[in-house]
């Protein structure tokens, strides 16, 4: 885990030796060019070893967590990076500090104040300091972690994974007695393997680590394999060599005998030409178990021939992308077990002397809490179940496994194969996803996240790459997709466009992400006390997510918190009349402040001192008016204002060039049945200058010079507009059709006597996903939505609110053959509403509300309406 600690230290040396900081500190520091040079001369050395450290790192990780040389080893690093970090920030800071106040008369007077070289001075020797240091720790790794066996000598370190990996067969198969919940897919997966399809066909089992793929596979492999004339089981794993592969299933298959000598001496071609020439008239079934990767199975797919003899090929995996390589009706996906399913399994195993496996009424309840706890996991439920097989039947044994179960699961050598399973799957993450994977496991049990609200913490955080011309958002979501596509996270819902909406950490996997955190003190939760009646212990965390917490947040924002990027408040009931002020006076470096829900009323000037703030979520506070030195938060990224008090916003909000989403939204009618059911907030005067924000919700359009300048926001994609009047309705079409990005497009006319003339948005957008308005509509805006070529227009969601229309507007909607969501709110005032059929085949939830008028409709089954 150190890697990612590595890797975004490298980031930011990199912001710090770019362009613009360099062109920014040679004019700040022309007198001082010598420090200067040698300063950034340092981090540029230090840059190179940190990115090769991270090579040597990225294949240490869990692997090595029982070898306690390298683990004290890897702790030094991560100290010694984060100092780094902090370093850089404070150089960061010096160079961009032009906006604090009195620094003009710094610059125009050449820096003869002492205490800028001074402040230069000892960041260089700061730098100089750390780059020592860097070198001790490789002597000392030369000296002591090579003496040790670590990972890059070590055959039996190495290999561990491998060999972890290889016995995952051998661990599974434990279940086979009793496959308890796969009646279903074992008849599915039996039915595939014995149809009458001559096609050699590729059978995917999916599903998440510790769900019986492996035992589900055996089980049939080992009642069905005499139908096949030859058959094989390999384990593949990620670390896997295409030689040893061939090599396995050619001793498996029995085709070494056509081989002379020793089959270690053929080359991989030879091996490769031996197997296709064996298997090619033979009908043969294989399985390939634990793969991680679809090149593995491509790279096979070449030698394990289609020959129309009926033969089959299971792949078991836990990667989304491997199972796609199956046609869709070959995939059988393998979910949690139900509560009934997990309590048989779990009676079955712990009390299995007795004749009817019926657990005593006083354990049952202790008992189903245990069970709970494993969340449906097979492997998890048998591996407890043997655990308490071996212990006293009392209800004082079964609560104190109860209460331990967490640390029995991180520490009892009986469960390792359950930690060994499970850890593959954050052991085979790529560096940029395990510290996003982490962050999850700091935010409670069960805790549902929200797609947008974690992307924004990402992205805050440093986690996201840059990638092309995709945005860091768009980079992020693909982070979501992956993580869920290799079962870290369990998803939960989908909107209506089929995008990822809330997915949740599972129990088990979230303890042993807890872990992980702990030891690499990547970050830390609070909930109040922990079970021993004490604080969680400090470390150099940089994270912190409260849970819920009842003393003061002293104890949280404390001394030794100076180094702390990010606090995230989930308990709305936390005391907040002393947080913003303590966290600007204690937590300089801070890039992430979430205090959503909190009834916080005063933002203090000190906020502007956290030059490191990159989101500042105060959404759903009391706070009516923002500070002057607001201004000063050039880093930010994110200001998250919604459904709190605020009335307007500073005048310097402009001069935050980095800002890409602003929310300052105020609520004023939660159902959205007012005209206007929110405000927003006016910016008179440099809103051009804002070019590169990406959410803009909302904004009041008081005047036409407002319309006008949002047409130099060309990255906008989410916009709502307030208080529009038919007089800038011109002006403003002309600066939506400038935002080429434009997917989300909300515009709400100042009162019901308005009306909206969007003539001007003909076509629409064509990367338009969702369309409100609220408002009389102009009838030519539904001649224009007709006349567009709408069976290929990527429009998902339409909300009209109040918009009086006389003319049914189904027949013109209908059109758009990809809505998948319709609001219609005293839209329409006629009497009769009729769905034909065929209309909107892509309609999942319709939305029919205030219209009186209406006497006749047929609505399709997924109306709702009230």
């Amino acid at each position: 885990m150190a890697e990612a600690v590595i890797l975004l230290a490298v980031k930011k040396i990199g912001v710090a030796l770019a362009n613009e900081a360099t062109s920014q500190a040679t004019s700040y520091f022309r007198k001082f060019v010598t420090q200067l040079t040698e300063l950034q001369g340092s981090m540029g050395r230090i840059r190179r070893e940190l990115r090769l450290m991270h090579e040597f790192l990225s294949r240490m990780d869990v692997r090595n967590r029982n070898n306690h040389t390298d683990e004290i080893w890897v702790e030094e690093v991560r100290m010694l990076v984060h100092r780094i970090e902090d370093i850089v920030d404070d150089y960061l800071h010096l160079v961009g500090h032009k906006h604090d106040a009195g620094w003009g008369t710094y610059l125009k007077k050449g820096f003869k104040r002492p205490n800028v070289l001074f402040s230069l001075n000892t960041i260089a020797s700061s730098i100089k300091d750390a780059e020592a240091s860097l070198v001790h720790l490789f002597q000392a790794k030369e000296r002591w972690v090579w003496m040790s066996g670590s990972v890059a000598t070590s055959n039996k370190s190495s290999s561990y994974i491998v060999e972890t990996s290889r016995h995952l067969a051998s661990i599974s198969c434990s279940l086979d007695e009793d496959l308890v919940g796969m009646d279903v897919n074992r008849e599915k997966l039996h039915e595939l393997l014995t149809s009458d399809e001559l096609q050699r066909e590729v059978i995917a089992l999916y599903g998440m680590g510790g769900l019986g793929k492996t035992a589900l596979a055996a089980n049939v492999y080992r009642n069905d394999r005499e139908n096949f004339q030859c058959h094989a089981w390999v384990s593949i794993s990620q670390t896997f060599f295409i030689k040893d592969v061939l090599k396995c299933l050619i001793t498996e298959l029995d085709v070494k005998k056509k081989i002379r000598g020793d089959i270690g001496d053929v080359n991989t071609g030879r091996l490769q030409d031996m197997l296709k020439e064996f298997l090619m008239d033979r009908k043969y079934l294989i399985v390939l178990d634990d793969v991680w990767e679809p090149e593995a199975v491509n790279d096979l797919f070449g030698m394990l021939v289609p020959n129309l003899k009926g033969s089959r090929v299971i792949v078991t995996t836990r990667i989304d992308g491997v199972a796609h390589l199956a046609f869709p009706d070959k995939r059988i996906t393998l979910e949690p077990l139900s509560k009934r399913e997990s309590w048989k399994l779990f009676c079955q195993t712990t009390f299995s002397k007795d004749r009817e496996h019926e657990c005593p009424a006083k354990l049952t309840k202790p008992a189903q809490q245990i069970v709970s706890k494993c969340k449906g996991i097979p492997l998890a439920i048998v591996s407890v179940s043997r655990l308490l097989f071996v212990r006293e039947k009392t209800e004082e044994e079964f609560r104190r496994v109860l209460n331990q179960l967490d640390w029995e699961i991180i520490n009892n050598p009986s469960l390792e194969h359950v930690r060994n399973i499970l850890y593959l799957s954050y052991i085979y993450l790529p560096t940029h996803l395990k510290s996003c994977f982490l962050y999850c496991s700091l935010f409670p049990e069960d805790y549902l996240f929200k797609r947008k609200n974690l992307i924004r913490w990402w992205v805050a955080e440093g986690f996201i790459e840059n990638r092309g011309g995709s945005t860091m958002e768009e980079v992020a979501e693909g982070y979501i997709k992956e993580l869920v596509h290799r079962n870290m996270p369990q998803l939960i819902a989908r909107n209506p466009f089929g995008r990822i909406k809330l997915f949740r950490m599972h129990d088990i996997v979230r303890e042993l992400a807890v872990d992980l955190c702990r030891r690499e003190c990547f970050g830390r939760s609070y909930s109040c006390e922990n079970k021993h009646g004490k604080f969680l212990q400090e470390k150099d965390e940089r994270r912190v997510v409260i849970h819920k917490l009842e003393k003061d947040i002293n104890q949280v924002v404390s001394s030794g918190s100076r180094s702390l990027r990010s606090l995230i408040a989930l308990y709305e009931d936390m005391p907040s009349s002393t947080q913003l002020p303590l966290v600007a006076n204690k937590c300089r470096y801070m890039s992430v402040l979430e205090l959503s829900g909190l009834s916080i009323e005063i933002v203090p000037d000190a906020i502007g001192d956290l030059f490191n703030l990159r989101h500042l979520g105060l959404r759903d506070s009391k706070v009516k008016l923002l500070p002057k030195s607001i201004e000063k938060l050039s880093n930010l990224l994110t200001l998250d204002l919604f459904r709190s008090q605020i009335q307007e916003v500073p005048k310097g909000i402009v001069k935050l060039k980095k800002l890409r989403q602003l929310f300052a939204e105020k609520v004023n009618d939660r159902c959205g049945r007012q005209l206007p059911c929110r405000t927003g907030v006016q910016i008179h005067n440099g809103l051009e200058k804002l070019m590169e924000l990406q959410t803009l919700q909302g904004l009041e359009v008081r005047d036409e010079e407002s319309a006008r300048q949002l047409r130099e926001l060309r990255q906008l994609r989410s916009i709502k507009i307030w208080d529009v009047k038919e007089r800038y309705c011109e002006v403003l079409c002309e600066s939506l059709n400038k935002m080429e990005f434009l997917s989300f497009l909300s515009i709400c006319a100042s009162g019901t006597g308005e009306v909206l003339n969007l003539d001007g948005l003909n076509p629409l957008p064509q990367n338009l996903q969702k369309l409100w308005l609220g408002g009389r509509l102009a009838g030519k805006l539904f001649d224009a939505v007709e006349g567009q070529d709408q069976n290929n227009h990527s429009l998902y969601s339409v909300s009209l609110s109040w918009s009086q229309l006389k003319e049914n507007p189904l027949p013109s909607l209908s059109r758009l053959l990809n809505l998948a969501e319709l609001w219609l709110t005293n839209a329409y005032i006629g009497e009769d509403l009729v769905f034909c059929k065929g209309w909107f085949p892509n309609l999942k939830e319709l939305y029919l509300r205030d219209m009186p008028n209406l006497k006749c409709h047929n609505l399709p089954a997924t109306t709702t309406t009230y």
